[in-house]
């Protein structure tokens, strides 16, 4: 007998039409479209604009961006990304396909609590990539985890602690030279030009790896944000503005964390995967425009495929905001700053990164 919501036994009715039907929901777009229009606009420049920044205050230091302006945006940034994996993609997740929704109650996706399995999976393979890929980086430039790694501080970062382990170096440079030694203190540089150009394609060969699979999981949540709020109903005037904050917050960890790779002087990679971020929210956007009279975000159908994206971008946001992010700037990071007031001052902005973006999932 088909189910009669108007005509429930809560003794006798099957669970799972209940909460399936209480889920439901329709195509909810309301109108408003000049609205929606201006959100690609105001969406895409405001967070290409808090991607950029960073990453333009690192490789610009004629610009003079104050070396606590650039602390703050890193790690302001990095409590956005790790409050996003939490609040903004692993709870969404749960209500959309965790026992307790439709999905979750429904065939064989009530066999198993997929979500955490889902988010889990994604995780695993995430820590085998990344650590694959320093495996790599290591055998393929012979290094030794005792080895120590110069410190390549360019930009803003230069105004850090100095780096004490070139001092023999700047020592050679400043030393008087006979000219019969000239050959052999070229050699010493040649030597040490090769030495330092080597550590930074190592570590730019550790990081882009790791900062690729941030962005790939930053941007699977984008799509979803961007296609929910070109077909949004009433809740669009919440939501607009929510979404320009939320989309600014993850823009400035993105840039953040990729101010830190030691790109190529003149490299365009850094400029691409900014505007990459910038554009993928207002293409959504747009994308939703599009199919804003036939879409249904609340269908069986909708509800799957964003607790999957969810789920898989929950999996790689938590792996790297807690290792990539945490752990390795200030708990393993050997050049980690010894000064109390700066490490009270980059501790200070990460809680208040993940505390604000956790704030903005009460509305998005």
């Amino acid at each position: 007998m088909a189910f009669d919501p108007h005509n429930v036994d809560l003794a006798t009715a099957d669970a799972t039409e209940v909460v399936c039907y209480l889920d439901a929901s329709s195509n909810e777009y309301n109108g408003q479209l000049g609205a929606r229009i201006s959100a690609i606009f105001v969406i895409g420049i405001v967070s290409s604009i808090a991607t950029f920044f960073p990453v333009v205050a690192q490789r610009a230091p004629r610009l003079r961006i104050p070396l606590y302006v650039y602390l703050f945006a890193k790690y302001f940034g990095a409590g956005v990304i790790i409050a996003t994996a939490f609040i903004h993609l692993l709870d969404p997740a749960y209500s959309e396909i965790g026992p307790q929704s439709c999905v979750g109650m429904t065939g064989h996706w009530a066999d198993y609590s997929w979500c955490p399995a889902i988010v889990l999976t994604s995780l695993m393979l995430i820590f085998l990539m990344d650590f694959g890929a320093e495996r790599y980086v290591e055998k393929k430039y012979g290094l030794c985890r005792d080895d120590p790694e110069p410190i390549m501080a360019t930009g803003v970062e230069a105004q850090q602690d100095p780096p004490r382990r070139h001092s023999a170096h700047r020592h050679s440079l400043d030393r008087p030279r006979s000219d019969d030694k000239d050959n052999k203190h070229m050699k010493e540089l040649e030597s040490q030009s090769d030495i330092a150009e080597s550590a930074i394609e190592r570590s730019f060969r550790q990081q882009i790896a790791a900062f690729l699979i941030l962005e790939f999981g930053v941007i699977f949540h984008s799509v979803i944000i961007g296609l929910n709020l070109g077909v949004a109903g009433d809740e669009f005037a919440t939501l607009y503005p929510v979404l320009v904050f939320h989309q600014s917050f993850e823009g400035l960890g993105i840039g953040a964390r990729m101010s830190s790779i030691p790109f190529k002087k003149g490299s365009w990679l850094p400029w691409f995967l900014c505007s990459a971020y910038g554009l993928t929210t207002p293409i959504s956007i747009a994308i939703g425009l599009g199919v804003r009279t036939t879409y249904n975000s609340g269908s069986f159908t909708a509800n799957v495929i964003s607790g999957v994206l969810d789920s898989v971008s929950a999996g790689i946001l938590i792996y790297t905001g807690l290792v990539e992010l945490l752990a390795r700037d200030f708990l393993f990071d050997p050049h980690r700053t010894q000064d109390d007031k700066r490490l009270t001052f980059m501790v200070c902005s990460l809680f208040l990164g993940a505390g604000i973006m956790a704030l903005l999932g009460k509305w998005a």
